[in-house]
């Protein structure tokens, strides 16, 4: 019984060292973090032979206005310059980003190492409060959510970017 004991206190002890060193090789949001502008913003053209798919799933939250008209777009990325960029990922007529709504969008994009920061810009009148925005990237297997929890302001980009320290981190020389 004792050896038993034992060793499953040391497979529990693997479990968690490997569950730390998986964790620490991804750039993962802090949960108190909020999101900012960025008055400006480059967008990267990533000319890159590979393409990836991408998950997007967007949480417009229930204190929103109850749909939106405005246009929104959408950059994510890497610290190493791979960027993802929809120019227009809004679509009033399919009655996207509606209050309490979720949508959901499949992307294909330049191939990123993990995701470090996103972006969302929108431009109108109508405004829109966005609860959280995940990303699921099919070549690293793995997600990440910023939580907003936020209005998104008009004609700015406004997000997370956790690449700080990385060379080639996101750009602060053209805006769109």
């Amino acid at each position: 019984m004792e050896s038993f004991k034992k060793a499953t206190i040391s497979l529990y002890f693997l479990l968690v060292l490997f569950g730390f060193s998986e964790s620490s090789r991804s750039i993962l949001p802090h949960p108190q973090s909020q999101p900012q502008p960025l008055q400006s913003f480059k967008i990267n053209n990533t000319q890159n032979a590979r393409s990836c798919s991408y998950t997007v799933t967007i949480k417009t939250s229930c204190g929103s206005p109850v749909y939106t008209r405005d246009q929104i777009s959408i950059a994510f990325g890497d610290a190493y310059g791979n960027q993802v960029y929809i120019p227009r990922i809004d679509d009033p007529s399919s009655r996207a980003f509606e209050r309490c709504s979720t949508d959901k969008y499949d992307l294909n994009g330049p191939c990123t190492y993990p995701i470090c920061y996103v972006y969302l810009y929108r431009r109108g009148y109508d405004g829109w409060v966005v609860d959280k925005v995940t990303i699921y990237s099919y070549s690293s297997r793995r997600s990440v959510t910023y939580n907003y929890k936020a209005m998104i302001p008009n004609d700015v980009w406004f997000g997370f970017n956790f690449c700080s320290g990385y060379h080639g981190a996101v750009g602060s020389t053209a805006a769109m």
